[in-house]
């Protein structure tokens, strides 16, 4: 049986072509999934800045000046002429106590002064015969020593009875009761019918001054080195309400304890705000940040992109053809979200924020929307 070459030829070719067929379907398959192999990530753009070096501590309101108003006298609350919360000038009348008992007192003291004054100057006039007649010899020196004792114990009484007087016109004054400074009123702690003793430690009202107004707060004597260092300065002490509100108030730093509290370690400190908008209320906490020194030219990156591994800090770093390679670097410190590099990395290179875990050096990247510098 004869085998025609051209039928023979055909054949080969058809089953090449079909062997070929399954291997360039494969070939398309892998380039799809080599394409498809890119990790997403996030990335952000290392930049250079000014970088503030702060302490970060929880502090106290406290106002610069308070009053807690009380009676130098007693007697009965006839009138109280100021609303609760409200603010006051100094010498503004808070309370009246009934001064018709002070009025009495004072018509009293007027009344013996007068007396007073009559007998002494009686008894001087009498001193003065007395001694006219000694010198005439008419008198003994018995006499005139006794009227002269007399008119001098007068002066005497009519000067204990000017100080009552004076006494008993500033009870009355008293009976008045005034704001010794200006500021915000607490609570009422008595009403009007209630009896005020004289010199009590109890306060009737409490008056606090709000502007401007002190935050109390401690750092711990590792950093008391520093502090004292740049103290001079004029360091910022920025606050914010313990509450979550974003926004930060500037003040100073305007004390710095002149001893650690064995006890606790740490050093008190006080910063001073001009408190216009009155956001700081005494005895509210706020979170401090103690600004000590701005750090120049300082390279920052998201601290999301530091990876801790076992040979330290590392981070991985875009290359231009969207691979990665990592990067050992050293991390100074943080600043709220913002690590600050020391080594191993320049402003303008490009690192991953987002999507580490999913690296290796050398993968193939696509970086997402929305990747951007460091703000």
């Amino acid at each position: 049986m004869t085998t025609d070459p051209a039928r023979v030829l055909r054949r080969l070719v058809s089953a090449t072509l079909i062997v070929a067929a399954p291997a360039g379907l494969l070939g398309c398959a892998s380039k799809s999934q080599n394409r498809s192999a890119r990790v997403p990530v996030t990335v952000a753009t290392a930049v250079e800045r000014s970088m503030p070096f702060a302490l970060v501590s929880t502090g106290a309101v406290e106002p610069i000046v308070s009053a807690d108003v009380g009676s130098q006298v007693g007697g009965v609350v006839t009138r109280v002429a100021f609303k609760e919360g409200e603010d006051v000038q100094a010498g503004q009348l808070l309370y009246q106590l009934d001064p018709r008992p002070f009025r009495a007192a004072l018509e009293q003291a007027k009344g013996v002064l007068a007396k007073d004054r009559a007998q002494a100057e009686s008894a001087r006039l009498d001193a003065e015969r007395t001694q006219k007649l000694l010198e005439q010899n008419m008198a003994a020196q018995a006499d005139w020593d006794q009227k002269r004792a007399a008119a001098d114990s007068w002066l005497a009484a009519v000067q204990a009875d000017s100080a009552a007087l004076v006494s008993a016109a500033l009870n009355l004054e008293y009976a008045s009761i005034r704001a010794p400074i200006q500021g915000r009123t607490g609570r009422h702690l008595v009403n009007v019918g209630d009896l005020v003793k004289a010199g009590t430690s109890d306060p009737l009202v409490t008056i606090n001054q709000l502007r401007p107004m002190r935050v109390r707060f401690t750092v711990p004597q590792t950093a008391v080195p520093l502090v004292l260092r740049y103290r001079d300065a004029n360091p910022r002490v920025l606050v914010r309400s313990a509450g979550g509100d974003s926004v930060d108030l500037d003040g100073s730093l305007v004390f710095v304890d002149n001893a650690v509290d064995p006890a606790s370690g740490t050093l008190l400190l006080k910063g001073e705000f001009p408190n216009r908008d009155g956001k700081l209320v005494p005895g509210q906490f706020v979170d401090v940040r103690l600004e000590l020194y701005v750090q120049l030219k300082a390279t920052v990156v998201p601290a999301a992109a530091v990876t801790t591994g076992q040979q330290g800090a590392y981070v991985y770093v875009l290359n231009p053809d969207s691979t990665v390679a990592t990067r050992t670097v050293t991390v100074e410190r943080t600043v709220d979200e913002l690590a600050i590099v020391g080594n191993g990395l320049h402003a303008g290179e490009v690192v991953v924020t987002d999507g580490q875990l999913r690296l290796a050096p050398g993968s193939k990247v696509m970086v997402r929307a929305g990747s951007g510098g460091t703000s």
